[in-house]
């Protein structure tokens, strides 16, 4: 199976920059998106052969994810059973036959960390919440975690060091995560791969210079880790100012 997660920054820019292009030329089986920036019935996307799933955030023009599938799932929930994190359109899991699907985009702990306790709440919660299914089916856990885990998934680590997205607790959090029985595809098969990206600033012609970080991804559980059959970032796709990341596995 083929599944691609993209934070697209806005989805009705995206389409008009080749989203459907990429879409239609790697015929994912599961396809997730992040940041969608829509509300209900902000656009009709003709996606023939795939069932569609929508979390839109209450604030109008914020956040919000989407996935898109071949196969219709078992069941669907949006959000977790926690009011405070059901408000922003954040969360969505699909269960399969085989496996969980869960796609997310993970809080900003914002400038100065002012949203740092929040995000540590989100880390906590959702943890449990991957947990508790691992305990059923294994679990597939992708999208725009808002972490760059180690100092070689950004260019400017030293620099960086306190900074919403690299803080030592969001870091922590993120390792806590994979001890608990989870791995980072991307790391799993690439572990001394430096330069390897999937967010750049806008700024100081940043992806130009590849000056950027990995904070997006797709972690699996441990148990399925030999079923992965590669994890790919593709740096080459524009049109959001990050890029699609997929995994190839057997399910």
């Amino acid at each position: 199976m083929k599944m691609v997660s993209w934070n697209v920054n806005g989805l009705r820019a995206c389409v008009t920059k080749g989203f459907l292009d990429f879409f239609n030329s790697i015929n994912a089986d599961i396809f997730s998106v992040q940041e969608t920036k829509l509300q209900e019935g902000q656009i009709e996307l003709n996606l023939d052969g795939y069932y569609q799933y929508w979390n839109y955030a209450e604030k109008k023009g914020y956040s919000g994810v989407a996935v898109f599938s071949k196969k219709e799932p078992i069941s669907v929930k949006y959000g977790l059973e926690i009011e405070e994190h059901n408000t922003e359109g954040r969360l969505i899991t699909l269960e399969f036959e085989n496996f969980y699907y869960v796609t997310a985009y993970v809080p900003n702990s914002q400038e100065e960390l002012k949203r740092l306790d929040y995000r540590i709440k989100w880390e906590d919660d959702i943890k449990n919440h991957l947990n508790n299914l691992n305990k059923h089916k294994p679990v597939i856990y992708c999208g725009d975690l808002n972490v760059a885990h180690k100092e070689i998934d950004l260019k400017n680590p030293k620099n960086n060091r306190k900074n919403p997205g690299f803080s030592d607790e969001e870091r922590e959090k993120f390792q806590n995560l994979l001890d608990s029985g989870f791995i980072d595809t991307f790391r799993y098969k690439y572990p001394e791969k430096e330069s390897a990206y999937s967010w750049w600033s806008y700024r100081f012609k940043s992806r130009e210079k590849n000056a950027g970080w990995r904070i997006d991804y797709y972690v699996i559980s441990d148990s399925i880790k030999e079923n992965l059959i590669d994890a790919t970032i593709h740096n080459d796709i524009f049109g959001s100012d990050h890029c699609p990341v997929s995994i190839d596995i057997n399910l």
